[in-house]
């Protein structure tokens, strides 16, 4: 769903940048609270893992295919603010770096893609959790009914920024029929993803899912006749090797994210999204420009002058993944550096 140039005219694009912007901003505040101990690490790989699997086309429809958005995917993993920014990382990548998502559409990529996805998907899921089990197939269900949500949600989000600021003269209510149908089964496929990597991490290392703090049942001892809770251990008093862990996550994701991009993403499906889809089949694409980085390095996921396209393309995978998870990590280490000094105690100490 990635927009180009040229489907929202420039008043509606600069608007939808302003609300991107604003939205990030939010997010960076609130991701203070979110990235500690435990996702602070991850959340840039968070960032790497949706890139590389965005490369990674499935069909679902005749000449049509799909990819994951991701807002649904790192809201549970890592928290909605934080999501929102591992999905607008992504798309700044994409924009700048391969030609993919237009620049002047940056802000609504940002808002589509990155705010209602997660806002949505985040949403629904811990409204499900406070009705479910409190189990890890309960979490694992409700990643995926929010996941299925969030991308028609999505789509119904641009079709309302085209009604506002499209730049062809297409009937809405076609527009909006075309899109949600075609975004619905695209959000089984995000569903699917979305569940299998939770219900992964969850198997592994429960404690590393944000949205599955505090559904697990509390340790109970009999004192004197009276169960009382036994207290959590301090995530500094845990045995190191629990803490040193975290390394061994997150070099099997970078691993898997890396063998996605570099390898698997050669087999994706080469029809057009879903956007690309109905944009074609409806006529609203007839005023579509040129990316403005259509003549960089690595514009439509390969490497130039690189004329085997397996290798290109791979190559181009790689390169994205590993460009993501170091902004990404640099981004967020800042952020939970700032949340280091706000909780900071101050000193007392009188002249």
């Amino acid at each position: 769903m990635h927009v180009p140039d040229g489907f929202i005219d420039a008043p509606t694009s600069a608007a939808a940048g302003a609300v991107a912007a604003a939205a990030v901003a939010v997010s960076l505040r609130g991701a203070r609270r979110e990235l500690d101990e435990r996702t602070a690490p991850l959340a840039g790989l968070v960032a790497a893992f949706i890139f590389a699997v965005q490369m990674l086309n499935f069909p679902v429809a005749a000449g049509t295919s799909g990819h994951l958005l991701g807002g649904a995917l790192a809201a549970i993993l890592v928290g909605p603010y934080t999501g929102v920014l591992c999905v607008s990382v992504v798309l700044l990548m994409q924009g700048i770096l391969f030609a993919d998502g237009g620049l002047t559409a940056l802000g609504v990529n940002i808002t589509v893609m990155g705010c209602v996805t997660t806002v949505v998907a985040y949403a629904v899921f811990r409204g499900l959790v406070k009705v479910l089990p409190r189990t890890r197939r309960s979490v694992t269900a409700a990643s995926f009914v929010a996941a299925v949500l969030s991308v028609p949600a999505a789509a119904l989000a641009f079709t309302l920024i085209y009604a506002i600021g499209g730049t062809t003269d297409v009937a809405i209510g076609k527009v909006a029929t075309a899109m949600v149908g075609v975004h619905v089964l695209i959000g089984i496929g995000e569903a699917v993803i979305t569940a299998l990597t939770v219900g992964a991490v969850i198997a592994v290392r429960p404690d590393l899912v944000y949205g599955a703090r505090g559904l697990q049942q509390k340790l109970k001892l009999r004192v004197n006749g009276e169960l009382v809770d036994v207290p959590a251990v301090p995530a500094a008093s845990a045995p190191a090797a629990a803490r040193s862990s975290h390394r061994g996550v997150w070099l099997a994701g970078l691993a898997t994210s890396l063998v996605l991009a570099g390898v698997v993403s050669f087999y994706a499906s080469a029809d057009p999204d879903g956007l690309e889809k109905v944009a074609a089949d409806k006529g609203i694409d007839a005023k579509a420009k040129e990316h403005a980085a259509a003549d960089s390095p690595l514009a439509d996921y390969g490497v130039k002058d690189v004329d085997d396209a397996r290798l290109s393309g791979g190559l181009a995978g790689v390169i994205g993944v590993g460009v993501t998870v170091v902004a990404g990590s640099g981004i967020f280490w800042a952020v939970r550096r700032r949340r280091t000094q706000d909780v900071s105690p101050v000193s007392t100490t009188v002249a």
